[in-house]
């Protein structure tokens, strides 16, 4: 196949989102050539563009060291690719891994189209009864909610975890934040069979969806009351974890508070502007507790042999055949022409309606 014209949505500017063209040539040996049919938006992640809220506009990161090194910033505008969260049609295969037609969930950005790697890049070919839309959320968002119950599951059973959600079945479950990250984690603990689970929300928009998922729902305030008062065993009392996903130091203090006497936080939250809110010398203190980050693709130490990231995104194409018509109805509330992007985050920014998963239609 020929030299094609790739569309790629970025932002220009602060507040200043827009679409770009380059040209891409054939794929090589080995290589496919996608064509996108969705691109899933992730607002936590990508507003902090828009908004230059990303700490890469105020430091540089150090990958040798490990570190952020402030003063010298490591990004600026523009930025022009955006967004992991794509399902795409295989339209050139060179690799003998996949065919012509075959869709797939990748992580590329927000782009008309993609020429992978299979040997380095993400991509999960989708059963042909899976529906495509559900799969913006194979590649990233889904690996990331069962990475956060791996770390659960890591907590009870060290190194020897067969099972997805094994460590939380028969235990009680906060999920703090009701978007597409905690959704999605509350879907895992409740196939997994959490003894009790609540997420809280401050959003009655969202607690809504979250009944008509059939998951129960509070603001978070009832929801560490209610695991303080109901949820007990002797004399200890809260719950035995609680996944953090929103980005406010104040959730992750109520995390806290929440849990049962020497209990764990599974953090997946990114805190862009730090976390001044937090009280460590309260809660944390005296109850002994525990504060894990499961982000960055990190599987916990010791689980890298068994539990890879393909595994991850495996786990959530098997969880959502199993509720992807409840997922579709509740949590996908805007597809947008790709075209009308640039506009749609502006306003997006401007208006903050509510929304949870914002999905890019790119093709048929």
């Amino acid at each position: 196949m020929s030299t094609r014209l790739i569309r790629s949505l970025g932002i220009e500017g602060p507040g200043q989102a827009y679409q770009f063209a380059y040209d891409e040539g054939p794929p090589g040996p080995g290589q496919v050539r996608l064509q996108t049919l969705y691109s899933g938006f992730s607002a936590g992640t990508e507003l902090t563009f828009m908004k230059r809220t990303n700490p890469y506009f105020h430091s540089r990161w150090d990958a040798e060291r490990g570190v952020f090194l402030a003063g010298e910033s490591g990004l600026d505008y523009p930025v022009p690719f955006l967004g992991y969260m794509e399902v795409a049609r295989v339209i050139d295969s060179q690799s003998p891994a996949f065919r012509d037609g075959n869709i797939v969930a990748s992580t590329y950005g927000h782009k008309s189209g993609h020429t992978a790697d299979p040997s380095r890049d993400v991509l999960i070919q989708l059963p042909d009864t899976f529906d495509p839309i559900l799969g913006v959320l194979v590649g990233q968002m889904g690996p990331i909610a069962a990475n956060g119950i791996l770390h659960a599951d890591a907590e009870i059973f060290g190194q020897q975890v067969s099972q997805l959600g094994q460590g939380v079945a028969g235990r009680s479950v906060i999920v703090i934040g009701a978007g597409p990250v905690g959704l999605m984690t509350a879907l895992f603990a409740q196939q997994a069979g959490a003894a009790e689970l609540i997420v809280a929300d401050p959003s009655p928009y969202r607690r809504r969806r979250l009944e008509a998922m059939g998951i129960a729902s509070m603001d978070e305030d009832a929801a560490w009351n209610h695991a303080k008062t109901h949820w007990h065993s002797g004399s200890d009392r809260g719950a035995d974890f609680v996944f953090q996903t929103r980005a406010h130091a104040q959730s992750l203090h109520t995390a806290l508070r929440a849990l049962r006497p020497q209990g764990t936080v599974i953090d997946l939250a990114f805190y862009q502007g730090g976390a001044e809110g937090l009280r460590l010398g309260e809660e944390f203190h005296h109850n002994g507790l525990a504060i894990k980050c499961a982000q960055i693709n990190r599987v916990p130490r010791g689980l890298a042999h068994q539990w890879d990231r393909r595994r991850l995104a495996l786990e959530t194409v098997s969880l959502l055949e199993a509720v992807g018509e409840t997922v579709k109805r509740e949590m996908i509330t805007h597809i947008v022409p790709f075209d009308d992007a640039p506009a749609f985050l502006a306003e997006l920014v401007e208006t903050r309606p509510e929304f949870l998963q914002i999905i890019f239609k790119v093709a048929d």
